[in-house]
């Protein structure tokens, strides 16, 4: 089956790109030297040890890039058996050659972006239906589709301005993961069935995926490679060659057994087909064009598939991984991370536990990388992301930090709004219940508070990871905090008149604001700060 609709080459004949991540520059990366070069996935791995990290346009791109540099890793039998053996390729730097000297060996056929029966990473079998269905190359960027099925003018993701190959091959990788549940864009009826249209949740989509991240590129990836002595699993490279049976479309089917490793990491999320364009401008190739339909179910096993996650408990008393949220920041989580380490939870965390206490200056060595998609059911809203550091050895006092240091953001947080209820009560004698919420967030600075808190909160937590006293930390993080809350507050409340009782509700938010925050319930980091 060939792709359809490609422009006409001189002399008869169709012009059909050739792209290989594996020859093509598709990634930014930061050198230890503070360069950013291009690198191809074969470069990525062959100069692991002198890349610090990679880059992606947002944090779910870095994370899909990682997820799929792993899976070649389990693929080419790069990877340790066991726990102990796991400790002594971090420790010693085992060498990632080879993977990198696998990678360049295979067979140029399996890699092409744009092959004609095979196209890497997608489903030659939407190949007749691309012309007629396909839609402008948005569709392939999770943050600029939208809730695409709620408009009326479907003319934004109708524009054919070409995406760059490499930016549509990160895309397509982040999509596989983190795509959202919901209805596609493409007729079940007009190409492979009804339940083409159904998407499923991707494998990292709505939990937060946690990654240990090192000095090197080659750090990251010995750190985040799970131990095991099973097969490595097939390598999905695309939708209708190799020895893993794929669904149909006439109904939803079971999630299918994971077979491997680097089937997990490269597990085909959902049924893709990009049509490619020369590429303008130094660029190799481009996609003016694209078809998304549902992909793969996996039935994942919790205690293998999830190494990262960091169980939470829902309201409802449910316990699921740790989710991306709209309203809580992501900083405000540090401490279940650190409890994961402190506890051995399994998994990654109990990895991390057993890595020797380092020393200086070496001492913080690693990052814990989180990273989700918060989304309105099936709308993407933004990424979240955040880093917290991770010295081996120190997880109990890490962690002791982050869960004081939240205690008092949420404690000056209270604080806050019992000085805002104060103003109301003043301002408004007479208030409509309709009106009160309104009211109330004139004077209410927890926004403002909270936003503000996360850099002395990680700047708190890295001067632990450092070696510095958590007592002293906090006496630091203290000062900064309080100050900043009551002048975050005494600019709400600039709003009211400079008459007697604008005044008044003015006193009154600041005295009971002073008298909360070190008040009885107060944590006694900010007792202490008192004395």
């Amino acid at each position: 089956m060939h792709l359809a609709g490609l422009p006409p080459r001189p002399g008869g004949g169709a012009v059909r790109p050739h792209w290989d991540p594996r020859k093509h520059a598709c990634v930014r990366a930061l050198s230890l030297d503070g360069g950013v070069t291009g690198q191809n996935l074969v470069e990525l791995l062959a100069n692991a040890e002198e890349l610090k990290d990679v880059g992606g346009l947002t944090p779910g791109e870095k994370v899909a890039l990682i997820e799929y540099l792993l899976a070649i890793c389990y693929a080419s039998r790069t990877y340790p058996s066991s726990d102990d053996e796991w400790t002594q390729w971090v420790l010693g730097k085992h060498s990632l050659e080879k993977a990198a000297s696998w990678l360049a060996q295979q067979p140029d056929d399996g890699w092409d972006l744009f092959s004609p029966t095979r196209p890497l990473g997608q489903n030659i079998l939407l190949g007749e239906f691309l012309e007629k269905h396909g839609t402008g190359p948005a569709q392939l960027v999770i943050e600029r589709v939208g809730d695409y099925n709620q408009f009326a003018d479907h003319h934004h993701l109708e524009h054919p301005d070409p995406l760059p190959a490499a930016d549509a091959f990160r895309a397509m990788l982040t999509q596989h993961v983190f795509g959202l549940s919901g209805r596609a864009r493409i007729s079940g009826k007009a190409t492979l069935g009804p339940a083409i249209t159904n998407l499923a949740t991707g494998r990292l989509a709505g939990r937060i995926r946690v990654l240990a991240l090192g000095p090197t590129l080659g750090d990251t990836l010995r750190l985040n490679l799970t131990p095991t002595t099973d097969e490595p699993g097939v390598l999905n490279l695309t939708w209708t060659e190799g020895p893993v049976e794929r669904r149909g479309f006439a109904a939803k089917p079971q999630g299918r057994a994971v077979t491997g490793l680097a089937d997990m990491h490269s597990y085909l999320g959902r049924s893709i087909l990009v049509r490619p364009v020369p590429g303008r401008d130094g660029e190799a190739a481009a996609v003016d064009r694209v078809l998304i339909g549902a992909g793969e179910l996996l039935a994942l096993d919790p205690e293998l598939h999830l190494q990262d996650a960091v169980m939470s408990v829902t309201r409802a008393g449910e316990k699921k991984p740790l989710w991306p949220s709209a309203t809580r920041d992501l900083w405000r989580e540090a401490h279940a991370l650190y409890a994961a380490v402190e506890e051995k939870a399994g998994g990654l965390y109990t990895r991390l536990g057993r890595l020797p206490r380092a020393k200086e200056p070496e001492r913080h060595s690693i990052d814990l990388l989180a990273v989700g998609l918060v989304s309105n059911k099936t709308t993407p809203i933004s990424w979240v992301s955040s880093v917290f550091p991770f010295a081996p050895g120190l997880a109990p006092v890490l962690y002791q930090a982050s869960s004081r240091g939240s205690q008092v953001a949420e404690h000056i947080a209270r604080s806050l709004d019992k000085a805002a209820y104060a103003a109301w009560e003043i301002a408004y004698p007479n208030p409509k219940p309709a009106d009160k919420k309104a009211q109330l967030a004139r004077f209410d600075a927890r926004g403002e508070q909270w936003k503000a808190t996360e850099e002395p909160f990680h700047t708190m937590l890295l001067d632990v990871a450092d070696g510095y006293l958590v007592t002293e930390c906090m006496d630091e993080y203290v000062e900064r905090l309080v100050p900043m809350a009551r002048d975050a507050l005494e600019k709400r409340l600039d709003s009211l008149p400079r008459n007697a009782q604008g005044l008044r509700a003015r006193a009154a938010a600041l005295q009971r604001f002073d008298t909360e925050v070190r008040g009885p319930q107060a944590p006694d980091d900010l007792k202490r700060g008192e004395a």
